[in-house]
Formats: C-alpha cells, structure tokens, sequence
C-alpha cells in the first residue's frame, strides 16, 4: 500500500506548499517526503511540482491530479472502515481545538476510550478554520470546532455538543467583580483572526465597552497566565474543567445572559466511513452516558487496546 501513502503525502504537500511542513504532518522527515514525491513523479512519469529553492507549487499536471488523488485516498479510508462501520473500532483521526481537551471533550474522549477498547484516537490540535478544510478534504474524519460565524460548505454538518458562556477574569489581587469597572483596566485580546476571537469582539461590543488593548494572543493558556500575574483583565469562554478560582489566582465574573456562549460541535463530512463514532461522540453529550462497556465496569482497565496519540501538528492555540 505504499502508492496510498505516497498520495497521501503528496496531498499534505499541496496543502502546505512545503516539504518540511509536510514531512511534519505524515511524521516522516523532509528527505523522505522529497524522496517519495519523486518515486511518485516517476511511477506517473509526470511532474507534479514545481520547485524553487525556497518553495514548492503544483505543476500544471499536477493541478489536474489533485482531485483525484483525494478521491482516491477517501475511498482508500472508507474501504478500510468497511469492516467496522457499525462499531466504535479502529483508527479514527480527530481534529480538536487546545480548550476543547481542557473542556467537556477531554471527559467525553475518556467515556469512550473506557468503554470502546479496539479504539484508536488519533488526536491533531489546531484552529476550527483549519479543520474545516482538513474535514471537508477526508485528511480527517471529525473536528471538535467552534461554531462557525460564517456557516459551512454543504457537504459538512456540524452538531452543536455544549456552550461554554463567557466570563471576564481578572487577577485575585483586584478585588472588584463590576465589569464596567474592570475593563477600563489593561486589556488581553484573544486573537480577532480567530472564530473564538470574533465571538469575543461581538461579546465587548454587545457590552458597549472601549477597551484598551496591551496584548493580542491566540492561547487561552497564555491569557490567563497574563491575567493571574496582573498584566490586565481578558473576556474568554469558561472551560468546563479549568481550574480557574480564586485559589489559582483567577476572580471569574459572569457577564449579563445576553451576551452569546461559545458553541462547541462536532464537525463531519455528510458522508463517511466513521458515523459509529461521530454518533457516540454526540450520545455522549445528548445523553449523558453512553450505552453499556464493552467490557468491565467503568473502573476497569478497558485502555489497554484504546489509545490516544497527540497528532503531530500539535499547537497552543484555543480558537
């Protein structure tokens, strides 16, 4: 099956119009990206990039092949979930947002991996932009995303999971709880190019506040560690599992209930090979419980054939 491989690598370097990125994403090194796309060049007798010395751009035939390769490498991954359409099993590649693995998603991936032990997340953080591409192309079968301010492409459906309302922190030191009186205080931005970030901006407008921006971050990680030192105050979502009180150097003041949450959903293609999971994903949460183990109790050790790998194009952004 090293033709599939190969396809699927050369999708990862027309996505990123790099061999280095590329090799990042497929976890191979650049020489062996290099390498493969040649075999491949070859193989086709055609010349699927054109190279420079510091980029690298799909050649005309190139162009042309795209969509077939990814047709044919979305076929390859259906055919391969054929024999466990209708069971949580097997390898399942999910996009998820940083906040989202410190929110309700983290206790949701847990249900399943204790109760589903012949399953296998592999786990890509990243923007909700980003996974939206990389859901829509077959790279990934789901994305725990925010919900979009623009909608999505019609072969997506995305089903909301659960709200996180937004909150105003401010340092422990400070002890007023006014939101008016706080943010005429230094102001920490999350980044505006972000879904999250836009929602933030409509919350400050919906407030009717002027803020006076020191910084402009993408990491809610980052941002709260700003804030618990005093550098200023930051409107973000409440995180479902964050540590975030007064013993941690955070004050959380809740803003008025006409101020919008952030949804959090599950982001599928219409059709796909993977639905027993997106739908337990989902039960999970309509629910409350999903349905009986596989096998053992809830304490057992039913981990053993489930795991969890981080993907790797980890990154610190919460959008």
């Amino acid at each position: 099956m090293s033709a599939i491989r190969y396809f699927v690598t050369f999708l990862s370097v027309a996505r990123h119009g790099s061999f280095a990125a590329a090799a990042d994403e497929v976890c191979l090194t650049q020489a062996a990206v290099s390498q493969q796309m040649r075999s491949l060049e070859r193989d086709l007798d055609i010349v699927l990039f054109e190279r420079t010395p510091r980029s690298v751009s799909l050649s005309e035939q190139g162009r042309t092949i795209l969509p077939l390769a990814e047709t044919l490498v979305a076929n390859y991954r259906k055919i391969l979930a054929v024999g466990e359409r209708d069971e949580v099993a097997g390898v399942v590649r999910v996009g998820a947002l940083v906040s989202s693995l410190m929110g309700a998603f983290a206790d949701a991936m847990l249900n399943l991996k204790r109760r589903y032990p012949r399953l296998e997340l592999k786990l890509f953080t990243g923007l909700s932009s980003d996974f939206a591409t990389r859901v829509d192309s077959g790279e990934l079968d789901a994305a725990i995303v925010t919900q979009s301010p623009t909608g999505f492409p019609a072969t997506l459906k995305w089903t909301a999971l659960y709200s996180e309302p937004m909150v105003l922190i401010s340092s422990t030191d400070d002890p007023r709880t006014d939101v008016d009186a706080l943010l005429q205080e230094p102001y920490i931005r999350f980044d505006r190019q972000t879904w999250t970030g836009i929602l933030i901006e409509e919350a400050l407008q919906g407030l009717g506040a002027s803020v006076r921006d020191i910084m402009e971050l993408n990491s809610l990680e980052a941002i709260c560690e700003m804030v618990k030192r005093g550098f200023g105050v930051s409107i973000v979502p409440r995180l479902a599992n964050a540590n975030w009180n007064l013993e941690s150097g955070l004050r959380v003041t809740a803003l008025p209930e006409r101020i919008a949450p952030r949804r959090v959903g599950l982001l599928e293609r219409r059709e796909h090979g993977r639905e027993a999971f997106t739908d337990a994903v989902k039960r999970h949460f309509t629910d409350g419980a999903d349905e009986p183990a596989a096998s053992g109790s809830r304490g057992a050790d039913a981990d053993a054939g489930a795991g969890v790998d981080a993907g790797a194009d980890a990154s610190s952004s919460s959008d």
